[in-house]
C-alpha cells in the first residue's frame, strides 16, 4: 500500500520511516512547509517549556541554546524529540491539547512556562489552563503551503492536522476509491465532500493511533 504523507518535513520523515518499518510503502508530498521566524528567546523568569509540536522544538533549538528548563511536551513524538535535542526533564501528555493542558494544571500549578508555537496554533494553550500557571506564547515558526501535487498511484492518505485537511480539500485530488486516515474528527472534517473509499479517524490524537487506522498493508485498491 502506497501511503502519502502530507505533513511538514522534518516529520514527515520520521512518519515515512516508521511506515516502512510496518511494511507501507511511503512517499512524502507535504502539503505544508515550516518557516522559522526570526524571534529573540528571552528565558528570564520562565520555569518550563511546553512544546506542542516536533516542529516547534526543531525551531526552537535553533533558536536557543538553554537545554536546563523541564518540558511539558503534548505527545510522545515531541517529547522524543525534545529528549534527542538534549533537553533531560520531558514530561509527555501523550494525547492532545486538552490533555497537556490538564497535566500542566496538575503538576505546573503557579509556574511560568514558555510555549514557543505555530503563528497560527492549532488552540490557545493559555486558555486552556486557566490562572493555575502562566503560559506565554512565543510565535517561532509559521506554516505555509506548499505547491506539492498528489504523487502518482497512491492509495491512503494521512492527515495530521486540520490544516492539512483543509488543503488537502482544497486540492482536491482525485480520491475516489482511496483511504483517507486522520488524527482527528477537526482533521477529517475537511475531507467530507471528497469520495474517498473511505475516511477514518484515529482513536486518539497521536501518530501511534493514526498509524493503527491504516490497518494492516495490503495491495493497492
Amino acid at each position: 500500500m502506497k501511503v502519502w504523507i502530507t505533513r511538514a518535513r522534518p516529520g514527515a520523515e520520521a512518519t515515512a520511516t516508521r511506515l516502512t518499518g510496518l511494511g507501507y510503502r511511503p512517499v512524502i508530498a507535504p502539503l505544508l512547509e515550516v518557516r522559522p521566524l526570526r524571534t529573540a528567546v528571552d528565558l528570564t523568569g520562565i520555569d518550563a517549556l511546553v512544546f506542542t509540536s516536533m516542529n516547534a522544538v526543531a525551531v526552537f533549538t535553533g533558536l536557543s541554546p538553554a537545554r536546563d528548563r523541564p518540558v511539558f511536551a503534548v505527545g510522545d513524538a515531541t517529547a522524543g524529540a525534545a529528549m534527542e535535542a538534549g533537553f533531560v526533564s520531558v514530561r509527555s501528555a501523550d494525547g492532545d491539547l486538552s490533555a497537556l493542558a490538564a497535566v500542566i494544571r496538575e503538576e505546573a500549578k503557579g509556574l511560568a512556562l514558555l510555549h514557543p508555537a505555530a503563528a497560527q496554533p492549532a488552540g490557545d494553550l493559555s486558555v486552556l489552563v486557566g490562572e493555575v500557571a502562566h503560559v506565554q506564547t512565543l510565535c517561532v515558526y509559521e506554516t505555509v503551503e506548499t505547491i506539492a501535487r498528489p504523487p502518482e498511484g497512491w492509495d491512503a492518505v494521512l492527515i495530521h492536522s486540520p490544516r492539512a485537511g483543509r488543503v488537502l480539500a482544497d486540492l482536491a485530488p482525485d480520491a475516489m476509491g482511496r483511504l483517507a486516515c486522520a488524527i482527528s474528527e477537526a482533521a477529517a472534517a475537511p475531507l467530507s465532500q471528497l469520495p474517498f473509499r473511505e475516511v477514518r479517524v484515529a482513536a486518539a490524537p497521536t501518530e501511534d493511533a493514526l498509524l493503527a487506522a491504516l490497518g494492516k498493508p495490503g495491495p493497492a485498491v
